[in-house]
């Protein structure tokens, strides 16, 4: 049997989702709530979708059902995860409709919504991304305000600093994350740490128009695990290449971002994190396991 992205031994998988490794076999035991996959060599591996029933027994618990009462929910919803592709759709046109409105407390409904019925990964990965980018595609089409656009990233970047609260804390590893010099646009950095988290990281957060000189300063202070950099300019990084090799020295570094040229890793002596905001998170995570 082939093991997918994202399949982990216990321990790590604990880490990942906040709950114990004796609480996990004990919801597995008694409720089959988890469905680990075995390699030919005998290990249990658990997966995404082991995760997700997990956060699901975990809204439920919060819901102040019993754990019986929970693990039935969790796994009734599997049943369930067929039409998503259906709701997701739905849930980005009310987002739109919202959009188009001005209507802040439909968008926030949406938002609550999407979170509880996806998780995490879903909610960032096929509604908030994918909204961001039509609406930014509306604009510079001619089809859309820029108001709008300035709307929805305000109340999108507000959901997802709520969301971070408190993600410095814990004893997992630490990523500092952080955009180029010049780089305005943070949503994206936003929702990579909250994935990275996910993985039971803990995140410090620099944001928008960083110096070098000030990750470099705060990295010495912290000692990161590793260091993420975003820009969607590939001009903003070319210039710091001399800069992003003495950070480099202090901790892993990646650059993410269109900005990321192919030339620019190699010769900052960096890592590139490619793909989707999902991918780059399991990919960091990987690297930081070898």
């Amino acid at each position: 049997m082939s093991v997918g992205r994202g399949a982990h031994r216990i321990g790590e998988f604990a880490r990942r989702v906040g709950v114990s490794p004796e609480l996990l076999r004990a919801w597995e035991q008694r409720y089959g709530l988890l469905q680990p996959i075995r390699t030919a060599g005998g290990f249990r591996l658990y997966t995404e979708e082991d995760a997700d029933r997990v956060a699901r027994m975990q809204r439920a618990l919060a819901d102040g059902m019993s754990a019986a009462e929970a693990a039935q929910v969790a796994q009734a919803a599997r049943e369930d995860d067929a039409p998503a592709h259906g709701l997701i759709e739905d849930a980005q046109a009310r987002l739109l409709a919202a959009v188009e409105a001005y209507d802040e407390a439909a968008l926030q409904a949406v938002l609550d919504d999407a979170l509880a019925a996806f998780g995490l990964e879903p909610f960032v990965r096929d509604l908030i991304l994918p909204a961001l980018a039509e609406i930014g595609r509306r604009w510079e089409t001619g089809n859309g305000e820029v108001s709008q656009e300035h709307f929805a990233s305000n109340l999108i970047r507000g959901r997802l600093i709520s969301l971070a609260r408190l993600w410095g804390r814990g004893a997992g590893p630490l990523a500092l994350l952080a955009c180029a010099p010049g780089e305005q646009h943070d949503i994206s950095l936003l929702a990579f740490g909250l994935l990275l988290r996910s993985h039971g990281w803990r995140i410090l957060f620099l944001g928008a128009d960083t110096p070098i000189s000030t990750l470099e300063a705060t990295a010495q202070v912290t000692a990161p695990a590793a260091i993420v950099l975003v820009a969607f300019d590939a001009a903003l990084l070319e210039p710091e290449a001399t800069a992003l090799r003495r950070l480099s020295r202090i901790a892993p570094l990646s650059l993410s971002g269109p900005g990321a040229a192919a030339d620019l890793p190699r010769l900052a002596r960096i890592r590139r994190l490619d793909g989707d905001l999902v991918g780059a998170a399991d990919e960091l995570a990987r690297m930081s396991n070898q």
